[in-house]
Order: C-alpha cells, then structure tokens, then sequence
C-alpha cells in the first residue's frame, strides 16, 4: 500500500499580501483555478490509497473544504497543535499508519509546490518505489538551472546520476556566492522536499538517531483525540518534540539515504519573482493579473484583486493590491520582505493574519468598512449550515437580508427573515443565525460598541468545536 502524506502547515510569508498566517498560499489559487494544495492531491497517481493531511488546528477547515470541492476522501487529517519542522509531522502519519496495522510506503509531498510535468513526475515516483521497497529511504532532487538562494541543496555523491545517487549532506538556503559555487561544481540538486519510505524503516532510523522526536511524537499520538474528520494529537507532550527537519534528523545521518532525479520542471512558489517566472508574460515581459492599466513598463508582476490598477514607466517592480494592503517593491529587493514582516508583527498589524475577507466552516464574511464604533460585514452562509450559538459583552449587531431566507436564534426566540427583511441583536442577548435551505444565505451585519474585536465571542454551543 502507497499511502500519500501531504504536510499542509506553511505559512507563505514571503507572498504576502496575498498570503496571509490564516489563509497561506498553498491555499491560495495562484496557478489556476485550483489551489496548490488541491493540485498537489490531484497530481497524485490514481492507484494511490487515501492521503493523510497533516495540517495546523487553524487551517483545518480550509483543508476539509478544499478536499470536499474535489471530492477527494482522506485518510484522516491530523492536527498539529504547534508546527515542529518536516521530522515530528513525518513520524505522525507513520505512526498513524503502523497504529492501523499498516507497514506501508508513504510519499511525503509539501502542498505548495508546482510540478508541470506530471508523467516525469511518476515516473520518478516509480524508481523511488523500487528503492523505497528494498529499505532505502528516498528524496527527490531537482537539477538546479539558477544559483537559487530560496531553495536548500543536496550535496551527492556522483555529478552524473542516472537513477540514484548516496547522499553527502543537505544545506541550507545558501547566499549567491555559495549558490554559485554549488552550481558549477555540479554535485548538488535543489531539494525538493519529497521523500518516500517504509514506515517501519523510518521509524526504526528515526529511533537510532533523533529518539526523542519518536518518544514525543508517540506519547502525544497515544493520547489523540477524534474530532468530526479531524485527529488531534496531546499538545502537552507535543510541545516537548525537538523541532528538526527530516533531512537533518534523519536522511543525512543514516546510511540507506538516496536522492534521485526530479526530471520535471519543480518550483516551491516561494516568492513573487518565482511566481513571475512560472507566469504567462506580455510582449514587455510582464505579469498582469487583474484590471491592469500598462504604459511604458518591463519586466514587473502587478496584481489586483478588486480594482483598476495602472502603472506608467516602471520596470521590475512587483506591485500587489489586496482590498486592505498594497505592496510595491522592486524584484531586486523583493527577498526582504521579511523586514516588512517584522513591523507588521511589531505593529500587532491584522493585515499579516488575515484577509479582509475571512473564510469559516459555515462560509465567510467580508469587512466592508469600520470606523469608530462600527464595522460592517457582508456574511455568507454556506447551505444547511449555521453560525455558533454565541453572545457578545460589548457590541449589538442589526442584520439585513439580502439573498436567501435566514433562520435567527434570538434570546428564547427563533424566527425567520426572508430578503430584505432585517434583525436586531441587543448586547448580552444569546443568538445564531443559521441557513437551512439549499441556496446561499447572505446577509449584511451591522456592528456597534466599544469594542468590536473578534474576541467578544462567547461560543455557547458550536457544531464545529472551536472555543
């Protein structure tokens, strides 16, 4: 048996403002009409069991979502309550399989990578199972064309690898001199970050060289939890995990280690330049997503989400318009995001978090405009699904319909509005808004109070288990 692990717990930083802590770009519809995440499941080959997802606690329903719209069924999707590298997710899938009886393969994909032929991909993927099933722990490398920063190397042990070769060691994202010097000797590869092994090999490597990962990994999966399609694991014996990638916990230290060719075109999406390069460009070489407005201009990525964005005599800039946060950067500098980062975390800035609009199990709400005490929401909810019984300390609501018919806890009252019919919920008043029919509720939401945060939300009662 073949199972797929799929480790879905990035975070995207350096595309931002498009991703975002709570809707990273694996999540996101960057290539086309489907997610990275979503193509990494369907790139998959068909005779493959189901996957095991290994997600963070708040991205879980993004998952199950997205696995719904492609109808794809998993294994079980097992949440990490704090991410701990490539190594301790790793363990958890295996472990997961050997609690099920199960001494199977598993091909360990990152969900946010881009891989355009799909036949060379297979066909990499049958040589790793060959080596996989005779206990040799397998990760795939990609022939670097570029002396890429962005990516880590794998350093092997012949220049000429047909099928496979022993790995030497793996590095770190080098600087350009480095990268450089890696290039032209011509033994190091782009890791990829796909592995495939036996779950009882790994395991058994693993307690040779990294045990305490093991016994962290195994005394928070003997404590797991089930929670509607979801795994959770005990975080207070998680926490204690030493947090290592799998390439140096495991893969450079043991002596059945082997890299084999990536012999397709591979990209981590990592940043906007990577993503410019992937893009169809114009005459001028640009990227133009949205309603784009050129004159004069070379070389750049500009993107909007919901208006006329127009440039005029620029060239390699990345220029990024999200409906709350505006990013303009030369590609030269583009690397440094991180420095922006850093104030917006200094600044307690929303905009790192989440998007304007905010995506829940029940549907989504879209902030339309705030100001001192009051904001204003655009919420859908999803068919035959419904909000949280919940109350607020500090803020009362006024809801309008505008499509659907919506069913309204209010107090000890329920009733129903129908479009254009409205609502108002009093501070301290217990309520719910629920959509039991087969089309789209929508509806706006009118807050007022002194205080309007995300956090004066007591849940009384909620199907999906969040506090």
């Amino acid at each position: 048996m073949i199972v797929p692990v799929i480790l879905a717990g990035g975070s995207g930083k350096r595309l931002w403002p498009l991703s975002r802590k709570l809707y990273p770009k694996q999540f996101i519809n960057l290539v086309n009409k489907t997610s990275l995440f979503q193509d990494t499941l369907l790139r998959i080959p068909e005779n493959f069991s189901k996957p095991i997802i290994i997600c963070n606690e708040e991205h879980r329903f993004i998952v199950a979502e997205q696995l719904r719209q492609i109808n794809i069924s998993p294994n079980c999707i097992i949440l990490e309550p704090e991410g701990k590298n490539t190594a301790p997710a790793i363990t958890l899938a295996s472990l997961k399989l050997s609690n099920d009886n199960e001494d199977s393969v598993i091909l360990v994909l990152s969900a946010d990578h881009l891989i355009e032929d799909i036949k060379k991909f297979h066909k990499s993927i049958s040589i790793a199972l060959d080596l996989a099933k005779n206990e040799k722990l397998v990760t795939f490398g990609v022939n670097p064309i570029t002396p890429e920063t962005g990516y880590g190397y794998i350093e092997v042990e012949s220049n000429n690898i047909s099928n496979y070769s022993k790995i030497k060691s793996f590095k770190e994202k080098p600087n350009k001199v480095t990268a450089q010097g890696y290039l032209d000797s011509g033994n190091y590869l782009w890791n990829s970050g796909i592995f495939m092994f036996q779950t009882s090999k790994f395991l058994h490597e693993l307690e040779i060289f990294e045990p305490k990962i093991l016994n962290a990994c195994k005394k928070s999966f003997e404590k797991f939890t089930i929670d509607l399609d979801f795994l959770r694991i005990d975080h207070n014996e998680f926490k204690k995990c030493p947090d290592k990638s799998v390439d140096f916990a495991v893969m450079e230290k043991t002596e059945s280690g082997v890299v084999i060719p990536l012999n397709t075109n591979w990209s981590d999406v990592g940043s906007w330049p990577s993503l410019w390069d992937i893009k169809p460009k114009d005459k001028n070489n640009n990227v133009c997503e949205g309603d784009i407005i050129l004159e004069d201009s070379s070389d750049s990525y500009i993107y909007s989400e919901n208006r006329l964005v127009s440039a005029l005599g620029v060239s390699e800039l990345v220029i990024i318009d999200t409906q709350d946060a505006l990013l303009v950067a030369s590609k030269k500098h583009i690397k440094s995001i991180e420095k922006i980062h850093a104030k917006l975390i200094k600044n307690d800035r929303a905009e790192l978090i989440n998007h304007r609009k905010v995506f829940r199990p029940w549907g989504y709400y879209d902030l339309i405009d705030k100001g001192y005490g009051f904001q204003v929401k655009r919420i859908l909810v999803n068919c035959y699904s419904k909000l949280s019984l919940q109350k607020h300390n500090y803020r009362s609501e006024h809801w309008v319909v505008v499509k659907g018919i919506a069913t309204v806890t209010c107090g000890n009252e329920v009733f129903q509005l129908q479009e254009n019919q409205s609502t108002y919920i009093p501070i301290g008043i217990q309520h719910r808004l629920s959509n039991n029919h087969s089309i789209t509720l929508e509806i706006i939401e009118i807050q007022t109070g002194d205080y309007l945060g995300e956090d004066d939300i007591i849940r009384l009662e909620d199907e999906y288990k969040r506090n």
